[in-house]
């Protein structure tokens, strides 16, 4: 299954310019997904990251795994409008400076569920070198999207 940027918008509450992904390549719901991501240069962050030579920060990698780890969680038809939250990362290894112009493939398995938490393994390749980005595990809650009551 494949999901382009609006069917994505329909599963995760993420929006510009905090949607880090752009369309699902594969898609096993609550088992596995994969994402890609094309670093076009015009993003808002290469502007400050670094100036002279710029590089992808490692955490928003890692927020881009996340997105493809909560689309793969929120499109089981018992999550619809839910939202995933971070519970931790564990085991996260940076391996290779991404620049501007890179594609990077977003992997990402579930590998325990328990309730509204799980841990998902993820893995981002750079497109075309096959060089690993970054590995994670990470977990995560899953949370009503609706507004907390106001206290007075």
């Amino acid at each position: 299954m494949t999901l382009n940027l609006e069917q994505i918008k329909e599963i995760i509450p993420h929006r510009d310019p905090f949607l880090l992904i752009d369309e699902i390549i594969e898609l096993e719901p609550g088992v596995k997904a994969a994402a890609l991501k094309r670093l076009t240069g015009d993003e808002y962050w290469f502007k400050g990251h670094f100036p002279q030579k710029p590089v992808q920060p490692g955490v928003l990698m890692l927020e881009m795994l996340a997105q493809t780890g909560a689309v793969c969680a929120l499109s089981m038809p018992e999550n619809k409008g839910r939202i995933a939250y971070f519970g931790g990362l564990d085991k996260v290894k940076f391996r290779n400076m991404v620049f501007p112009g890179d594609t990077l493939k977003l992997e990402v398995e579930m590998i325990r569920s328990r309730g509204s938490v799980g841990v998902g393994k993820g893995i981002a390749t750079i497109v075309g070198s096959g060089k690993k980005a970054v590995s994670a595990e990470f977990t995560f809650a899953l949370g009503d999207a609706e507004p907390p009551a106001e206290s007075n």
